[in-house]
């Protein structure tokens, strides 16, 4: 029997397998998709926020030429440092429920089951978007996920959103040659885009090269254009793609499969569980990364929930001193 099965294979992930294992415990990591899944997710050569000793786990340094790294060198360096502490991972397997009790956990997937006298959730957010709940939204040319903008050159492209995702991908695709439609649901650009790409978006939209609609509701997206309606009144953009990048939000539906209750005071519907260990109302399951913030996404990131590895092994090691 394992001492904890770690479930997601991302960063905080990886960080908790590798500090669990170096308390002398069993650990092993269940994956639905591949090794640092959201990250291939990610835009080709996305640039982090971070520098690279805040992406760092287990104190292996994180060597790259650039201030910021890029999904690549993340790419490289997350599946290294797995090698190096030669974790047990099991990819492209599906948890689906749990049962049992602390010491005694089954954790079953779709491929098997596993034994396990703990359980940590590192799940993340990226996999489920934020729907438009609009007619057309299931269209094979909309796309929740952007990933590069070079075969959109002289095409209509519409960007749905005003965070920085969307600020990203309008400015890539419109210097890729696209023409660009931007449709924000409030006032402006959002004041939480990053203080060096804001400027450039308002000054690319106030010099007409993006065109941005403001207060926009949409109505219904068809194979050529997006309809929408504003204070001003009723209109369309015409759209041979759609990216609708609106943010995104944890699995709700297995975080509660798994028996993790959601703060009732809390609008984000976050997980409850002790800050000091990250233990949840359920004995022997914890919580760790940004899954910890519910669907407030940005409360958590790699830099800071990659310590909560360091509590949640703090605990289990010393929880295992005392039993034996």
């Amino acid at each position: 029997m394992l001492d904890a099965l770690v479930i997601g294979a991302g960063p905080v992930g990886l960080a908790c397998a590798l500090e669990i294992q170096r308390r002398g415990l069993q650990v092993a990591i269940v994956e639905k998709g591949a090794l640092v899944n959201s990250l291939i997710g990610y835009p080709t050569n996305m640039e982090f926020f971070s520098t690279p000793e805040l992406l760092e786990i287990g104190g292996y340094p994180f060597p790259t030429s650039h201030y910021k790294p890029l999904r690549e060198d993340a790419l490289d360096y997350y599946q290294r440092v797995a090698r190096a502490e030669n974790l047990t991972v099991h990819l492209h397997e599906k948890v689906v429920s749990l049962s049992g009790e602390q010491g005694n956990f089954l954790v079953q997937t779709d491929r098997g089951e596993y034994a396990a006298k703990n359980v940590v959730v590192a799940t993340g957010f990226y996999d489920l978007p934020i729907f438009l709940n609009v007619p057309g939204e299931d269209l094979p040319h909309v796309s929740h996920y952007y990933k590069e903008p070079y075969h959109h050159s002289r095409q209509p492209i519409v960007v749905i959103g005003a965070k920085n995702s969307a600020a990203k991908a309008a400015l890539a695709l419109t210097r890729a040659g696209a023409q660009v439609t931007l449709l924000v649901r409030g006032p402006e650009i959002s004041q939480s885009v990053k203080y060096w790409i804001r400027p450039d978006l308002v000054n690319r939209i106030a010099e007409g090269r993006i065109t941005a609609h403001f207060n926009v509701q949409l109505t219904e997206i068809t194979p050529t254009a997006v309809h929408f309606t504003t204070p001003e009144g009723s209109g369309s953009a015409p759209a041979d793609f759609v990216y609708a990048l609106t943010g995104y939000v944890p699995d709700e539906a297995l975080l509660g499969r798994l028996g993790i209750e959601p703060d009732p005071n809390d609008e984000a519907r976050a997980p409850l569980f002790d800050p000091a260990t990250h233990q949840t109302t359920r004995p022997g399951l914890f919580v760790a990364g940004t899954v910890c913030g519910g669907r407030a996404t940005s409360r958590w990131f790699i830099e800071n929930g990659r310590h909560h590895a360091q509590l949640i092994a703090q605990y289990l090691g010393t929880t295992k001193a005392t039993a034996a």
